[in-house]
């Protein structure tokens, strides 16, 4: 039984990650390569050499990840690295032989970079929440992230993608191309942060479990989260028992409940809202100085 369970679990998990690549890719060939932009990240630089030797942009993305994706496995566990091989892997396949039979969004420049970075910022979203990555830069942030869990990743890949965009100006040869990449990045990194952070809200959880011990030991190792264990009794029977209770992201919650019900299927569990979560993993305290 739980090895049927986790095969579906990868399954989703694949689903999502094909899904949510198909979608930046899509972004990224109906929208951003058209206008001659190049917004960060292992794609962005494959769109500048690839003007300029006109070699698949798919092609040189993936020869780009080859050694991002040794450092990553390097300092991020098997579970994140499948996932972003398989994102970079359909990326070239979705790029160069599948969108690449369909025309392109050669309108209004403007209305590229708002639509091409919100497909972009949906796509990698996507990917994010099912804890992979689209490969390239995005694995030098997810290190950044682990070492620095109170940045938030979508400020993060503007930060490392700064470099790229000043390069894109002197390939293209074009002050424009530079500043519509900034537009694509910012309307990009808005949708990532409202996708995994939700406006910096988190959840609050109670777990009511004869292995709350076993909970939190793998709530701690796998999602690098505390917990904390409050001393209760129950109502009806007066026997005392230990409540685990943790603060998580919105998109770390599934995580959890995934994780509680496979240690124990018969755990009681609340999940309550939090408004805003503050402190270390989080938003710094003077966040809002």
């Amino acid at each position: 039984m739980r090895g049927n369970r986790r095969m579906m679990e990868i399954a989703a998990d694949a689903a999502v990650v094909l899904l949510g690549t198909l979608v930046y890719a899509s972004g990224l060939y109906f929208f951003i390569e058209p206008c001659n932009m190049a917004p960060g990240g292992a794609s962005g630089i494959a769109l500048i050499l690839s003007h300029l030797t006109s070699l698949p942009v798919g092609l040189l993305t993936a020869a780009l990840n080859v050694p991002m994706f040794l450092a990553g496995y390097r300092y991020i566990g098997r579970d994140y690295m499948w996932k972003t091989l398989l994102s970079v892997g359909s990326f070239t396949v979705f790029y160069d032989w599948i969108l690449s039979r369909f025309p392109v969004y050669e309108g209004e420049p403007l209305l590229s970079c708002l639509f091409g970075g919100v497909l972009w910022g949906l796509g990698i979203g996507l990917v994010f929440m099912r804890a992979g990555s689209t490969g390239g830069t995005d694995i030098i942030n997810k290190i950044i992230h682990q070492k620095k869990p109170h940045l938030q990743l979508g400020k993060v890949t503007f930060a490392t993608d700064a470099v790229i965009i000043l390069a894109s100006v002197f390939a293209f040869g074009s002050l424009e191309s530079g500043l519509y990449a900034i537009i694509t990045i910012f309307v990009c990194t808005q949708i990532i942060d409202a996708m995994i952070y939700g406006g910096d809200r988190g959840k609050l959880v109670y777990v009511f479990s004869q292995k709350t011990p076993e909970i939190s030991a793998r709530i701690m190792k796998e999602l690098e989260r505390g917990t904390t264990f409050l001393r209760a009794e129950g109502g009806y029977t007066g026997a005392e028992q230990r409540v685990l209770m943790c603060a998580v992201r919105r998109s770390e919650y599934y995580a959890v409940k995934r994780l509680v019900h496979e240690i124990d299927p018969a755990a009681f569990m609340i999940a309550a809202d939090s408004s805003e979560v503050m402190g270390e993993g989080f938003l710094p305290l003077d966040a809002h100085k």
